[in-house]
């Protein structure tokens, strides 16, 4: 290949020569012969190419995907991934250029929307830089909390490595960029005056009203007598800016109601540190000063019980109105009620994939009934006790009463601890053990005799009271969060 590079070659179809150049990377000795065309206006590894040895940006595509006057008469108009393709065929074997045909399998790029292939061209974009403020961006992300603590390592490299943003796209749909250009010259007129004025427009008509009035409409009156030489641009903002600056809608917006920025704490997929916690955090620190968050929290995608991605057309969807209500038939969508599928959620390790099936939700309803018998058992030996008039004074329980209301005390410290750190599965798994481990399966045991056999009013069993109320409290307190109609239903049982 070293040999080659310097060396010129008529192209077979226009009178111009080229340089034979070396590529990157992208060019390996496992995959076809090494030697390959490379059109700079094409693809970024081309283009990159391109820029290196100073070659011609030639990109003879339009924005319908057909050949411009610049690919000659015999191609223009014509589509490039369809009849263009075989006119290009036709042409080399006319020119005595082609040597073999034959179809070849091999790895192509396809929109996941039209699901057809894509062609890559450059064109005009609009570039936001971040070079100014990516230190101070990446300061920022030292300041936040991140849920789990791996988010940071994520995030951060990517925003030191962070390139000029590119914030245009070429789609029907989105936010517009106010920008219109000269008829005549191509130049971008965008000032802060015209901005300005398209923003109060749409503030007023919301932004398709830049698709539906006129330059004249939309231009500032200083411009009117102009209008006809500007036209306005078609380009839309990257959506990624767009849900990026969701903190001027949401936060700033309603100050009043929210207090100022940063917001409490962002919340979405893991997928998003490369999208939405990244734009919003450039957005930010270019226009605050600051992040907009003050904590990040990641969570795993949902997966069916077998840990497969759910989808339509595998029939292996989840439905949560189905898990709460049921279906037509019981025995195989029981209605496992609103509090069970909160549980199923508290329960789970959110930081990676979670799984969710029948089988699973009838796991989660078995330690549901557990924490419910346990408020029931609670509550039924607790009909005749008045806290302001039979507890009885801590100093004056017995050992195993104080040791079970330590217990209790740690119980709730746990729980609150998961809660405030986001770790709902720590405050699910606290209460389990405490209802199980140290109540079911311990103090009840040991209870009995006390709460049975001792007198109505007496010390012992007023004492062992003492303990069951402070259980309830513990046990109440700890679940509200998670389930609200359990501990409202227990709220209303309880002695008058």
């Amino acid at each position: 290949g070293e040999e080659l590079a310097g060396s010129r070659y008529k192209h077979p179809l226009y009178a111009r020569e080229s340089a034979v150049v070396v590529g990157g990377d992208y060019i390996t000795t496992e995959t076809g012969t090494g030697l390959v065309h490379t059109a700079p206006g094409h693809g970024v590894e081309d283009y990159q190419t391109g820029m290196k040895y100073g070659l011609e940006l030639l990109s003879p595509v339009d924005d319908a995907g057909h050949f411009t006057a610049e690919a000659g008469p015999d191609l223009v108009g014509k589509d490039v991934l369809g009849e263009g393709n075989q006119a290009v065929m036709d042409m080399l074997a006319a020119a005595g250029a082609l040597l073999k045909e034959e179809p070849y399998t091999h790895k192509y790029p396809y929109d996941w929307r039209s699901k057809k292939p894509t062609i890559f061209r450059a064109t005009d974009q609009w570039f936001a830089s971040v070079e100014n403020f990516r230190r101070q961006a990446v300061a920022e992300v030292d300041k936040v909390t991140w849920i789990p603590a791996v988010g940071r390592n994520r995030i951060l490299p990517m925003i030191e490595g962070r390139s000029d943003w590119c914030i245009s796209r070429q789609r029907s749909w989105g936010v517009p960029i106010p920008v219109f250009y000269s008829r005549a010259t191509g130049q971008p007129l965008l000032t802060p005056e015209t901005i300005e004025h398209v923003r109060g427009i749409v503030a007023k008509k919301g932004s398709d009203a830049w698709w539906e009035m006129s330059e004249e409409e939309l231009l500032p009156p200083s411009y009117k007598a102009q209008a006809g030489e500007y036209e306005k641009g078609r380009d839309t903002m990257d959506v990624w800016f767009d849900s990026g600056s969701s903190w001027a809608g949401v936060m700033k917006a309603r100050e009043g109601l929210l207090g100022p920025l940063p917001a409490d704490i962002y919340l979405e997929g893991s997928d998003q540190h490369r999208g939405w916690f990244q734009s919003s955090l450039l957005t930010s620190v270019a226009a605050n000063g600051t992040a907009p968050y003050k904590t990040v929290l990641t969570h795993g995608f949902v997966l069916d019980e077998k840990g497969l991605k759910m989808s339509k057309s595998l029939g292996n969807t989840v439905d949560p109105n189905m898990l709460i209500n049921g279906g037509t038939n019981a025995k195989t969508h029981p209605a496992w009620g609103a509090d069970v599928l909160r549980l199923w959620v508290a329960s789970v390790d959110y930081t990676g994939d979670v799984r969710v099936g029948s089988n699973i939700m009838r796991q989660v309803s078995d330690a549901y009934r557990k924490i419910r018998n346990t408020v029931r058992y609670l509550l039924g030996n607790l009909h005749d006790f008045d806290a302001a008039k039979h507890a009885v004074p801590y100093e004056s329980l017995p050992d195993i009463d104080r040791w079970m209301l330590g217990r209790l005390s740690q119980s709730q410290a746990e729980a609150k601890a998961g809660y405030e750190t986001f770790q709902f599965y720590r405050a699910y798994q606290s209460v389990q053990q405490l209802c199980i481990s140290d109540l079911s399966n311990f103090y009840f045991e040991v209870a009995k005799d006390r709460l049975y056999v001792s007198a109505t009013d007496g010390f012992r069993r007023r004492s062992c009271q003492t303990v069951l109320a402070a259980a309830l409290d513990s046990i109440l307190t700890s679940c509200a969060p998670v389930l609200p109609h359990l501990v409202e239903d227990a709220w209303l049982a309880q002695p008058k």
